[in-house]
């Protein structure tokens, strides 16, 4: 077994190598979800709001699997880049086992209590409820197969192996786009079709990223240690994204308060602030594949220089951003919404959400950087502190003095800075470049 030290590059072009391959998989799932919709949407009201809420269902499931692919991919990256490929991979054997017993809970429990989740969605008994539970039931059988996926994902990172996830993710979810109109429509299956399409997709490809894993000819056997410290690391990870979702959630219930017209443009601004976010993390995962093999080789220099040289780069990109969407100003909000009121408060939001993208983007691109370095517990710590201290008592403050979307908004700048800060000194301190095939 090799324990060559494996070289890290920082070039532009290595970076893009692994960020771009990214994208595309990071992106393939939300364009599938605007086909399932639109297919599903000729149906009816009724099938739309079932797809909607068993969508959610799916799309928690999902956010699960990204916490297990991003801690996988920073240990798999060390080990990988302490010359150790085996080892590596054997990460990725751990996190599926971890993945596979997940994906089959859901599968299980969703199948006995869909129905009550539904209904408690939905509000209670009825059409949209019963299509729902009907919905959830198949596509729910794709869980272990998404999580499956998700794992793969975040092992083949770890060792630099762009091509494959592309290939696994995309081709399964082309698939999918061809076979949800032709089961709901020629085969007369109706929503049924739109969940079993989801299902085969998922499950397929996950057996692509099983069966990766069997070509590796690594052991199998699951470690409970292991698992264990995976499970550590997923937990902090999750932590810090129920305090996202906690502030996000609550930003929309305060500007729901300032009526229609401030809720519809504050879901207009946020969406596109979430699509931004998407193609950043990106190069989120570009560092946390290459600061991991980095540190793995025990070369904490060349990863505080990849930190900075990523961070410059999501600044770049995050000002590219800002240009387009300042001169979108008059123009992009009415692609969402007619409404001239809903306009109106769009601008409410937008110098705000202009100013947002430099500073998001070196928050990311230094999210990346932790992430792979598994120094998660500080980015727990860090979030819960600037989300609890900071983001959500400023949009109550913004409601308390009925500030609107802009005091919102401006809540939402205070949390990002506040990150910003903490992400430098981190960096500053040097505390999060350990050195080591393990943390």
């Amino acid at each position: 077994m090799s324990t060559t030290a494996t070289p890290v590059t920082a070039s532009p072009r290595r970076i893009a190598a692994l960020a771009l391959p990214a994208l595309v998989v990071l992106a393939a799932e939300p364009l599938y979800v605007l086909v399932d919709t639109a297919v599903v949407g000729h149906l009816g009201r009724v099938p739309l709001a079932a797809l909607a809420v068993g969508g959610t269902v799916m799309t928690l499931t999902a956010w699960v699997g990204t916490v297990v692919a991003y801690g996988t991919t920073g240990r798999s990256a060390r080990r990988f880049g302490a010359g150790d490929r085996a080892a590596a991979v054997a990460e990725g054997v751990q996190a599926s086992w971890l993945a596979l017993a997940t994906g089959v809970l859901v599968a299980v429990a969703i199948g006995i209590g869909g129905g009550a989740l539904a209904r408690t969605l939905v509000g209670g008994p009825g059409e949209v409820a019963d299509a729902a539970a009907g919905w959830l039931r198949i596509a729910a059988l794709g869980a272990p197969g998404l999580l499956l996926a998700a794992a793969g994902n975040g092992w083949l990172r770890g060792i630099q192996d762009t091509r494959r996830p592309l290939l696994f993710v995309l081709g399964p979810n082309l698939l999918s786009a061809v076979l949800c109109p032709l089961l709901v429509y020629p085969a007369g299956l109706g929503l049924v079709g739109s969940a079993v399409a989801n299902a085969i997709a998922q499950t397929l490809s996950g057996v692509l990223f099983a069966a990766a894993l069997v070509r590796e000819r690594v052991s199998l056997r699951p470690r409970p240690r292991v698992i264990g410290q995976q499970l550590v690391l997923s937990r902090d990870l999750l932590v810090r994204g129920v305090a996202f979702q906690a502030s996000f959630l609550s930003a929309t219930a305060v500007a729901a308060r300032f009526g229609a017209a401030a809720v519809g443009a504050h879901q207009i601004a946020v969406q596109l602030w979430f699509f931004t976010a998407l193609v950043l993390d990106a190069l989120a995962i570009a560092a946390q594949s290459l600061v991991g093999a980095a540190l793995g080789g025990g070369d904490a220099a060349a990863a505080r220089f990849l930190a900075r040289r990523i961070a410059l780069l999501g600044g770049l990109c995050g000002v590219a951003f800002a240009v387009l969407i300042a001169a979108g100003a008059g123009v992009v909000p009415s692609w969402f919404s007619s409404d001239p009121q809903v306009r109106e408060q769009a601008m409410t939001a937008w110098p705000w959400f202009v100013a947002l993208q430099p500073i998001g983007g070196v928050v990311f691109a230094l999210d990346g950087v932790l992430i792979g370095a598994g120094d998660v517990r500080y980015l727990r710590n860090l979030t819960i502190v600037c989300a609890f201290g900071g983001f959500l008592p400023a949009i109550w403050l913004a409601y308390g003095f009925d500030l609107g979307l802009g005091g919102i908004w401006a809540g939402l700048t205070l949390f990002v800075v506040l990150r910003l800060a903490g992400l430098l000194l981190r960096m500053r301190s040097g505390a999060w470049a350990v050195v080591g095939a393990v943390r």
